[in-house]
C-alpha cells in the first residue's frame, strides 16, 4: 500500500490529476512504464492517455515494445489516445492498425475502402464482394483507422487545419463511394447513372471530424432506359447507399447522410434528372437554395454526371444576388437559424454569437454578392473565399485576418470536442477537466483553462464584431438589388439607367465612375465596390449629378489616405450621409472641398451635434496662442476652425437633426466665437490704451444668424485711465478695421463680413465710438426706428464689461418705461409700409420673398419688436433679441392669442428654412423662391418633400405665408 501511495504522489507530482486512480492503472497493467510517463505527461489529457494505453498494452503486449523503440509513433499515437477516447476504444479493438500510425502519409482512400467492402477501384461503377453486415463493419473499421492516422499527424502538428479538414472531407467521399459500391450490390440498377453531389463543408472540402454529410442527388437513365423507371432505380440506389453510411453495426455508425438540401426539401423527390433540377432552380428555388449550392461538388458516383450539374448550377449561383430581397432573405435565415442555439447560450461554437456560422455566413453573403462579377471570388471554402475577399478590396485585410484567425480557431477547438467521444457537439463544455484538455491540447499548458477561456472569448467576441460590421451591413443590400448592367457601368445600358436614376448628364457621369474606378490598385477596387451603391445613393438626392462630382472631388483629394475609402467601404453610415450631402448642398461640398477629412464626423449623430461655445472659443484662442505674433495666419485658423463648425452644422441641418432655431442659435454663436478671435489677434499689435466690446446687431444679435449672414456689429470703446480720448479713438478705430481686414482677407474659407451700418448716423457716423458719445447720441437725437434695431443689440466679443455697460445705456431706449407714445407707433407703421413699397428687389414676386414678402420675415419680426417696443417696459420676459422668444413670451403675457403666434412662428420657421435652404442648395445666397421649376424642386427635396413635391412646396409656402400675412394686418396694422 506505501508503494501504490508513493508511486500515486509520484504520478500526481509528474502532471496526472488522478493520481491513485494512474498508479492503480500502472500496477494492473504489470508492465514498466516509466519511460513511457515522460511522453504521457505531455498529452493533452495524460489519465485519459494512460487508461487507453494500458488497455491496449492488455489487449496486443506487443504493442508496448513498438511504442518504447519508435518515437514518431508513440508521439502520433499517445497524441491520440490524449484526445480522443472514441479513438482509443476503436484501437484496442484493433490493435492492428496501431502500426499504421507512423506511416508518413496514407495512400488513396477511396481505393482503400472500395478494397475492404471487396469492390474493384479500377471499375467505373465499383460493386461490393461483401454483403450484410460485414461489408459494414469493414467499411467502417477501414474508415476509423484512416480517420486515426489524420488525428495522429493533426494532433502531432505533421497536417495543417486546411490539409486535415480537406482530407476529411476526401474521406467522407471514399465513404459515400464504397457505400455506393455496397448499394450496387444491393440493389444493382445497372439502368441509370447516379452521381452524389457534396454539399456544405464536404462540398467545401471544409468537413470536421463528425458531421452530418449534406448531399443532393442527380441521375439520368442510361441510353435506352425509361427515365421514369431509371429514376426509380436511382431512388433504390441512394436509399441504400444512405442506410450503408448511418446503420448501426458492432463497429457503430459512419454518420448521418442528409440529403435535406435537394429541391424541396424533404417534400421532394430524393433523385433528380440533371434537368428537372435545373427547371426547379430556375422557377422555384429560395434564397437559402443558392446560398446552399456555393459549396455544391461531386463527391461519388458518377463524376461526369456531377461535373455537368455543378457547371449548370453555378450559372444560377452566381446571378443569385440579383433576385429580389436576396440579403433580406440571407439575413433572415441568419436570425432563424441562430434562434435554435438560444438553449446553449453563448457556449455554442457554430451557433451562437460570434459562432462559426456568423463568419461562414458572412463570407458567402459577400461572396454571393460580389462573386457574380469577379470570378475571383468564387471559392467554396470559406477561409479561401475570405483571402480572395480581401485580396480584392470587399474586405479589410485586418478584418480578414481577424476573421481567419478566429475561424480557424473555432474550427480547432471544434475538432477537438468531436474527437473525443467522435460525436457530433458544437458546445464548449463547462467541467474544468474537459477545458484543461482543450487547453493542452492547444498547447497551453501555463493555464490551460485560464488561457483556454480567455482566448475563445477573444476570438468569439471579434468574430462577432467583424460579423455584425460585414453581414448585416446595408452597403450590401443596395449592390445587390443592382441589375448587372449598373454595377458593370460600362455599356450604353448603363447610361439608360443612370438617366433613369435621375442623372441630367449621364455621359458625364460615366465619366467620373471611369476616373474613380479604373486601374488594378487597391483605391481602384474599393471603389468599384462603392460605387454601385453610392451611385443608388446618389439617385435619392436631389440632385445625383452634383453628388457624383462631388464624390470624385473628394476622393481626389483624399483617395491616397489609407483611412478615407476604408471608412466608406466599413462605415454605412458615413457613406450614406455623405452621399446624401454631397447630393443635396453645393455649399456643404464646397466646405467638405477645403476640408476633406471631416468626412469622418459623418458616421455619427453625436460627432454632427452642437459645440458648446466654450469649446469652440478654446479651441479658436488656442489657435489665436499657437501663432501670437501673426494676426494673419492666426486668423487663417480661426476661419478653417469656423468653416469645420459651419459644415458640422450643415449635416446636422440637412440630416434633419436640429431644427431652425438650433440652426440659427449655432451659426450666431460660431459667429461671435470668430469675431472674439480675429479681436485677439487684431488686438495683439494695437496698444492697450482703450477697452473694446464689439455689440451684436441684426440676425446676429438674435442669434437668428443664416449661412448666408453678414455680421452685423456696432463697435464701443472706453479709453483706459490717463489716456486721452483721441488717442484711444485712434487706437479702437485702427484695431476695428484691422479686424475688418482679417476677416475679409482672400482664402478657401467662406469669409465673416462685417456690416456695421446699423451704427448712428449710419455709414456717415464715426465707425467706433466712446460709450459715452453713445449716450450721449442715444439720448439727443436716436429715432424710433434706431430703437427698432436696438432690440436686437446685445454683447458679441471683447471687454464684457464694457458690453454690459452699454447694454445698459440702451435698454432705456429700447425698453421705455411707458411704452410707445401713439406717434412713434404710427410712424413705424408707416416705416414698415414704406419699406415695403420701396425694398422689395425690381421684378421680384412679393409672394415669393422670404424676406420683405407678404407672411415673410420681416413682416413676422416686426410684429414681434412692435410687441417689444409697446410692452417690454413693463415685462421683463418681452426683453429678448430672438424673435420667436419674444412672441411666445407675449402669449405668456396675454399679449398675442396663441393661435396668431403658431401662424406667425410656422411662418417665420418656413421662411427661415427656406433662406438656409436656398444657400445649401445653390451655394451662394437669395431671398426669392427660385423662378426655375429646376432649381425650385432641388429646394422641395432639400426642405423633404418627394421628387414630385415641387408644386405642393409652393403652394404651402403660399399657404403659410398668406395666413401670417392676416395676422400681420390685424396685429401691426390694427386693420
Amino acid at each position: 500500500m506505501p508503494r501504490i501511495e508513493s508511486t500515486a504522489a509520484r504520478l500526481a507530482r509528474l502532471g496526472f490529476a488522478d493520481g491513485a486512480r494512474a498508479a492503480q492503472l500502472v500496477r494492473r497493467s504489470e508492465a514498466d512504464l516509466d519511460d513511457i510517463l515522460e511522453s504521457l505527461v505531455t498529452v493533452a489529457d495524460p489519465d485519459l492517455a494512460l487508461a487507453s494505453l494500458t488497455r491496449l498494452i492488455e489487449r496486443e503486449p506487443a504493442v508496448l515494445d513498438t511504442v518504447r523503440h519508435d518515437e514518431g509513433l508513440r508521439n502520433r499515437l499517445l497524441a491520440v489516445l490524449g484526445v480522443s477516447a472514441a479513438l482509443g476504444e476503436h484501437l484496442v479493438r484493433h490493435p492492428g492498425q496501431v502500426a499504421r500510425l507512423a506511416e508518413p502519409a496514407p495512400g488513396d482512400a477511396r481505393a482503400e475502402l472500395l478494397r475492404a467492402v471487396g469492390a474493384e477501384p479500377g471499375e467505373s461503377e465499383p460493386r461490393a464482394a461483401r454483403a450484410g453486415d460485414a461489408a459494414l463493419v469493414a467499411l467502417r473499421v477501414a474508415y476509423r483507422g484512416r480517420l486515426a492516422h489524420l488525428a495522429a499527424r493533426d494532433l502531432s502538428g505533421q497536417a495543417t487545419f486546411s490539409e486535415v479538414t480537406a482530407e476529411l472531407s476526401d474521406l467522407a467521399g471514399a465513404a459515400l463511394e464504397a457505400a455506393l459500391a455496397i448499394a450496387r450490390a444491393e440493389v444493382g440498377a445497372d439502368d441509370v447513372r447516379l452521381s452524389v453531389i457534396g454539399m456544405g463543408k464536404c462540398g467545401a472540402r471544409e468537413l470536421n471530424y463528425i458531421s452530418d454529410v449534406d448531399v443532393i442527388f442527380v441521375a439520368e437513365p442510361r441510353e435506352g432506359a425509361d427515365e421514369t423507371k431509371a429514376l426509380r432505380s436511382a431512388t433504390r440506389l441512394a436509399q441504400a447507399m444512405m442506410r450503408a453510411c448511418t446503420a448501426t453495426t458492432p463497429e457503430g455508425s459512419l454518420w448521418e447522410v442528409d440529403a435535406g438540401l435537394r429541391p424541396e426539401g424533404r417534400s421532394g423527390p430524393l433523385v433528380r434528372t440533371l434537368a428537372s433540377h435545373l427547371a426547379y432552380y430556375r422557377r422555384w428555388a429560395k434564397t437559402w437554395e443558392f446560398q446552399a449550392l456555393l459549396k455544391a461538388r461531386p463527391v461519388a458516383g458518377d463524376l461526369e454526371l456531377g461535373a455537368a450539374y455543378v457547371e449548370a448550377v453555378n450559372e444560377l449561383v452566381w446571378t443569385a444576388a440579383t433576385r429580389e430581397h436576396f440579403v433580406e432573405d440571407v439575413q433572415a435565415m441568419r436570425r432563424r437559424v441562430e434562434a435554435h442555439a438560444r438553449a446553449e447560450g453563448d457556449r455554442q461554437l457554430k451557433l451562437g454569437p460570434g459562432g462559426l456560422r456568423d463568419i461562414e455566413f458572412a463570407v458567402q453573403l459577400l461572396q454571393l454578392v460580389h462573386g457574380r462579377l469577379d470570378p475571383l471570388l468564387r471559392r467554396k471554402g470559406t477561409l479561401p473565399a475570405l483571402a480572395a475577399l480581401s485580396r480584392g478590396g470587399y474586405v479589410g485585410r485586418d478584418d480578414s485576418k481577424g476573421l481567419a484567425e478566429a475561424y480557424s480557431f473555432l474550427r480547432q477547438v471544434e475538432h477537438l470536442l468531436q474527437l473525443h467521444r467522435l460525436r457530433r457537439t458544437h458546445v464548449v463544455p463547462t467541467g474544468e477537466s474537459d477545458l484543461r484538455r482543450l487547453g493542452r491540447a492547444l498547447g497551453m499548458h501555463a493555464d490551460p483553462v485560464g488561457e483556454f477561456t480567455a482566448r475563445w472569448r477573444r476570438h468569439a467576441m471579434e468574430a462577432r464584431r467583424l460579423h455584425e460590421k460585414l453581414f448585416y451591413r446595408p452597403l450590401l443590400q443596395a449592390v445587390a438589388r443592382l441589375p448587372e448592367s449598373e454595377a458593370r457601368l460600362s455599356t450604353a445600358a448603363a447610361t439608360a439607367r443612370l438617366e433613369a436614376l435621375g442623372y441630367v448628364d449621364p455621359r458625364g457621369a460615366l465619366h467620373h465612375i471611369a476616373n474613380l474606378s479604373t486601374g488594378v490598385s487597391r483605391r481602384a477596387a474599393i471603389q468599384r465596390t462603392l460605387l454601385p451603391v453610392m451611385l443608388g445613393w446618389f439617385a435619392d438626392t436631389p440632385d445625383p449629378d452634383a453628388a457624383l462630382l462631388g464624390f470624385r472631388q473628394v476622393s481626389d483629394k483624399l483617395g491616397s489616405t489609407p483611412w478615407y475609402l476604408r471608412l466608406l467601404r466599413d462605415e454605412t453610415a458615413v457613406a450614406a450621409r455623405m452621399a446624401r450631402v454631397l447630393g443635396t448642398s453645393r455649399y456643404a461640398t464646397g466646405l467638405l472641398m477645403h476640408a476633406p477629412d471631416a468626412v469622418a464626423m459623418l458616421g455619427s449623430d453625436d460627432e454632427l451635434a452642437v459645440r458648446s461655445p466654450e469649446s469652440l472659443l478654446g479651441e479658436a484662442s488656442a489657435a489665436v496662442s499657437r501663432h501670437a505674433g501673426d494676426p494673419e495666419t492666426a486668423v487663417a485658423a480661426v476661419r478653417a476652425l469656423r468653416r469645420k463648425e459651419l459644415f458640422r452644422t450643415a449635416v446636422a441641418d440637412i440630416s434633419g437633426l436640429i431644427d431652425i432655431e438650433t440652426v440659427g442659435g449655432a451659426l450666431s454663436r460660431l459667429n461671435d466665437v470668430t469675431l472674439q478671435a480675429a479681436l485677439d489677434a487684431a488686438m495683439s499689435r494695437a496698444p492697450r490704451v482703450t477697452s473694446f466690446a464689439i455689440i451684436a446687431m441684426g440676425r446676429l444679435g438674435g442669434m437668428e444668424c443664416s449661412y448666408a449672414s453678414d455680421a452685423d456689429v456696432m463697435f464701443v470703446h472706453s479709453p483706459l485711465p490717463g489716456v486721452e480720448e483721441r488717442e484711444a479713438t485712434d487706437a479702437a478705430f485702427a484695431v476695428a478695421n484691422e479686424l475688418r481686414r482679417l476677416l475679409s482677407l482672400p482664402a478657401p474659407d467662406p469669409p465673416l463680413l462685417i456690416d456695421p451700418d446699423l451704427r448712428p448716423e449710419g455709414r456717415q457716423g464715426p465707425l467706433v465710438r466712446t460709450l459715452a458719445s453713445y449716450r450721449a447720441y442715444y439720448a439727443r437725437w436716436s429715432s424710433p426706428w434706431e430703437s427698432q434695431a436696438l432690440l436686437r443689440a446685445r454683447f458679441s466679443a471683447g471687454d464684457a464689461e464694457l458690453g454690459a455697460a452699454f447694454t445698459a445705456v440702451i435698454d432705456e431706449l429700447r425698453h421705455p418705461r411707458g411704452g410707445l407714445p401713439d406717434d412713434a407707433v404710427r410712424e413705424i407703421r408707416r416705416l414698415k409700409a414704406r419699406m415695403e413699397a420701396e425694398r422689395l428687389p425690381r421684378g421680384a414676386d412679393p409672394a415669393l420673398h422670404t424676406k420683405l414678402g407678404p407672411g415673410g420675415l420681416s413682416d413676422v419680426e416686426w410684429v414681434a419688436q412692435l410687441l417689444q417696443l409697446r410692452y417690454a417696459g413693463a415685462v421683463p420676459s418681452l426683453r429678448t433679441t430672438r424673435t420667436l422668444e419674444a412672441l411666445r413670451a407675449a402669449v405668456a403675457e396675454e399679449l398675442l392669442a396663441p393661435a396668431d403666434e403658431a401662424v406667425l412662428a410656422e411662418a417665420w420657421r418656413f421662411a427661415s428654412r427656406l433662406r438656409d435652404a436656398i444657400m445649401l442648395v445653390k451655394g451662394r445666397p437669395g431671398d426669392s423662391v427660385p423662378r426655375d421649376s429646376g432649381e425650385r424642386k432641388l429646394l422641395a427635396r432639400t426642405l423633404g418633400y418627394p421628387p414630385d413635391g415641387s408644386e405642393d412646396f409652393l403652394d404651402d409656402y403660399r399657404r403659410v405665408t398668406r395666413r401670417a400675412r392676416k395676422v400681420v394686418d390685424r396685429v401691426f396694422y390694427g386693420d
